[in-house]
């Protein structure tokens, strides 16, 4: 009907949507040569241990990703559960748990940690306890962003 309100799909959690306990998981992200290249090109993160093909004295065998593509990653993931509704990144502690290497599969797993209306009461803080694990079900990073959220 002419006039009428459509509601906008793709739409992210809402401060009202979420309380503390509530998990969710995101789809999936297979990391290729190409990714570690590009990253490392854009970032100068040109530590050998993520440039040079892999050395027989390394302890991580394997092509490594930076701990810093697999949180870019994860935030991408995580990207749909806060489009439009995202207001600020405050802060987060990150903590890499494991090897990232490439043609790892992730995939982010969230719960809400925290949960309070600001002072103004016109918007929320939600932190999130996020887990990034790989194909193999291993946890290879863990952080806590604390997010500021729109209420609906």
């Amino acid at each position: 009907m002419a006039g009428e309100a459509l509601p906008v799909v793709g739409r992210g959690f809402s401060f009202e949507d979420l309380r503390v306990g509530f998990r969710f998981r995101t789809h999936r992200r297979t990391i290729a040569e190409a990714d570690v290249a590009a990253f490392v090109n854009l970032t100068w993160l040109t530590e050998e241990l993520f440039t040079v093909e892999d050395d027989a004295a390394r302890s991580i065998k394997g092509r490594a990703v930076p701990g810093a593509l697999v949180y870019s990653f994860a935030e991408g993931l995580l990207l749909p559960t806060m489009q439009d509704t995202g207001l600020a990144f405050l802060n987060a502690t990150l903590d890499v748990k494991g090897p990232t290497l490439v043609g790892d599969t992730i995939h982010v797993e969230a719960e809400v940690a925290e949960h309070r209306l600001t002072s103004k009461r016109d918007r929320g803080l939600v932190r999130f306890a996020i887990k990034v694990r790989n194909q193999r079900g291993e946890t290879v990073l863990e952080y806590n962003p604390l997010r500021l959220l729109k209420l609906k």
